[in-house]
């Protein structure tokens, strides 16, 4: 009678356990506007934001199949060319503030794809929670022929809700590949197959039956500033360039100067003074590379090169593009002004 009454037991509790698993999976979709809700706009003759969230999800049936309860939230309705690292910091707090929720499984986040690679690294740093965030984007809008977009928000919602997706940081969802923030980019102005994570690849991918990890982003950063500096600049090196816009930049006295240089970070010889002059100011300045993959290094000793200008005072950036090392210096100059803790923030080592 005991093992009759046991195995009843134990049957109940699977099935009650399998239930509120099905029910455990509770994902709050936030909209931010970009293409991906874009229709056209005979007055002004282009594509606009338009379709709400609600618009978006009615466009995937698929979600139906899924044993997830999904909620909307809108955050604006922008395209994302108007996206400013105040409003990721405001995207971040809502995230941050939903992901608290001991309910809440994950969050994904529609967004357009020409910033989408800030804000997702913004959030990135900004967030400490393990639960899943996944940002998606479309390059066709709702309205055209073939758009993209549904497709990535399902894709999406399906891998916030995969259980391997903890832990991952904030990740990119598009074209059925996984990208970290950190690593990924937008390598095409037009073409679906447009993000990619130069040299690393995608972390993962989508299939029909699952959602599939092949690696683990590693050593995760969190930067939390209660307010970010937004007075950063990015300059790009150029051939024949001198410290004009340096020496600019210099007498307005600004916060931070990002430079992407040549190569392993290589300015001209012209240039090099109008760096000094910055960080004579009390400028911070960082150097990376305008090169897709590879970091900067104080290989080179001429007067412009990476080594110089280090020990000149300018910190290397490492691996990191320069947009996304404007970002990194915006956080982390909320948190510090010592260059050396700054410094920190930007070694590389398995970052």
């Amino acid at each position: 009678m005991f093992k009759v009454l046991s195995t009843v037991l134990v049957i109940f509790l699977s099935t009650f356990a399998l239930a509120e698993a099905k029910n455990a999976c509770n994902i709050v979709v936030v909209t931010t506007g970009g293409t991906i809700a874009s229709r056209y706009d005979p007055i002004t003759k282009g594509l606009l934001p338009a379709d709400t969230g609600e618009q978006l999800l009615e466009a995937v049936p698929q979600l139906k199949d899924l044993d997830c309860k999904i909620t909307i939230q809108k955050f604006s309705q922008i395209d994302s060319s108007s996206m400013t690292p105040l409003l990721m910091k405001k995207l971040g707090d809502t995230v941050e503030g939903l992901l608290a929720k001991k309910d809440i499984t994950g969050v994904v986040i529609t967004h357009g794809t020409d910033t989408v690679e800030e804000s997702s690294y913004f959030l990135d740093l900004f967030i400490k929670s393990k639960k899943p965030v996944v940002f998606t984007a479309s390059m066709r809008g709702a309205g055209d022929l073939s758009p993209d977009g549904p497709k990535n928000i399902y894709d999406a919602i399906r891998t916030v809700a995969s259980p391997y997706a903890y832990d991952k940081g904030v990740m990119v969802v598009i074209n059925e590949e996984i990208h970290a923030a950190r690593e990924v980019t937008k390598m095409h102005t037009a073409n679906v197959a447009t993000f990619a994570s130069p040299y690393w690849g995608a972390i993962g991918y989508v299939e029909p039956d699952r959602v599939m990890f092949r690696r683990q982003p590693i050593n995760r950063q969190n930067i939390k500033p209660k307010e970010i500096v937004e007075d950063v600049y990015l300059i790009k090196a150029f051939t024949g360039m001198n410290s004009d816009i340096f020496d600019y930049l210099a007498a307005k006295k600004v916060k931070g100067v990002v430079i992407e240089g040549f190569g392993r970070g290589n300015l001209p010889d012209t240039a090099a003074a109008g760096v000094k002059k910055m960080l004579d100011a009390g400028v911070v300045v960082i150097l990376t590379t305008r090169v897709p993959t590879g970091r900067v290094l104080d290989t080179y000793s001429a007067p412009g090169a990476g080594r110089p200008l280090k020990e000149m005072g300018a910190i290397l950036a490492g691996e990191i593009s320069g947009q996304k090392a404007r970002i990194k210096l915006m956080l982390a100059l909320g948190v510090t002004k010592k260059k050396k803790e700054i410094e920190k923030y930007f070694d590389d080592i398995g970052r």
